[in-house]
């Protein structure tokens, strides 16, 4: 875990505990069970999945309590069964029932990424095209959503705005065409970055092309139109077919030759996995 993704994920395990505890903590706990009770939770996968934010669940209780053990019994990016023991956390009860939730939501939102992200990898798989996920993410989560990306055999598109330029349909009203929105960009940026630039209608390739842009997104076109886009690049670009892509769909998109499948739904869409930490008490 590099540096970067450990502050990021540091950041937002503190922000969801104070969310959760405030300034009193778990009011219920602290009624109803001793402070010195001692407990062993199981991280227990309810269904089917890839496992993500392992990292995030074992700072969820060691943010609490430093003595609190954390053991991880599965890596990010495994896919594991229903039934399947993912982690041992053992510590106080009252610490280990603290950073519960924070510790569940983390794992079942990344491993729903996962999961689903490695979905449509498979799908896309036997015809070569790579799986990209988009800024379509929940705010302030983006690095953690875009690691279950990963984790779930995907790639990751730019970012956000600063890291990469894409010439969507509004850039492209504003300046009056597709070439000159290209242009612009080349000259400005002076190669620093690689040209993206979204089309909606096959004549505008050629534009694109033509202009200097090195990916053309082709976006809300049918299979039939992304196979003649194909036909027509002859290779000249790389090309990534985006919007209204769904797992009923991805091969087909797949098949049709393009280089690379946006899909934002992976980050906006993706059902939470099932995932439960079973507490019992320790005695002696």
């Amino acid at each position: 875990m590099d540096q970067a993704f450990r502050n990021a994920c540091m950041e937002a395990v503190r922000r969801a505990l104070d969310e959760d505890l405030q300034s009193r903590g778990d009011i219920t706990s602290q009624a109803v069970i001793d402070p010195g009770t001692r407990a062993r939770g199981r991280v227990v996968m309810r269904e089917e999945g890839v496992v993500a934010g392992l990292p995030l669940a074992s700072m969820a209780f060691r943010v609490l309590d430093a003595r609190v053990s954390f053991r991880a019994l599965a890596n990010d990016g495994e896919r594991l069964g229903a039934g399947s023991v993912i982690a041992e956390v053992e510590g106080l009860a009252l610490t280990i029932l603290e950073g519960e939730r924070t510790a569940l939501n983390f794992l079942q939102r990344l491993s729903g990424i996962a999961t689903l992200t490695s979905r449509f990898v498979a799908e896309a798989a036997p015809y070569g095209a790579a799986i990209l996920d988009t800024r379509k993410t929940s705010p302030g989560l983006r690095t953690l959503e875009k690691y279950a990306v990963r984790a779930g055999g995907g790639r990751n598109h730019r970012f956000g705005l600063f890291d990469a330029v894409l010439i969507k349909d509004n850039h492209i009203a504003a300046v009056g065409g597709v070439g000159e929105a290209v242009r612009r960009a080349r000259e400005a940026l002076g190669g620093e970055f690689p040209v993206e630039v979204e089309v909606q209608r096959l004549e505008d390739l050629e534009e694109a092309v033509q202009a200097g842009a090195e990916v053309v997104m082709l976006d809300n076109l049918s299979v039939a139109e992304v196979e003649e886009a194909v036909r027509l690049a002859r290779g000249r670009v790389k090309l990534e077919a985006s919007g209204g892509i769904n797992l009923d769909n991805v091969a087909a998109y797949a098949a049709a030759g393009v280089d690379f499948i946006s899909v934002g739904a992976i980050t906006h869409s993706a059902r939470a996995l099932d995932i439960a930490l079973d507490l019992e008490p320790l005695r002696g």
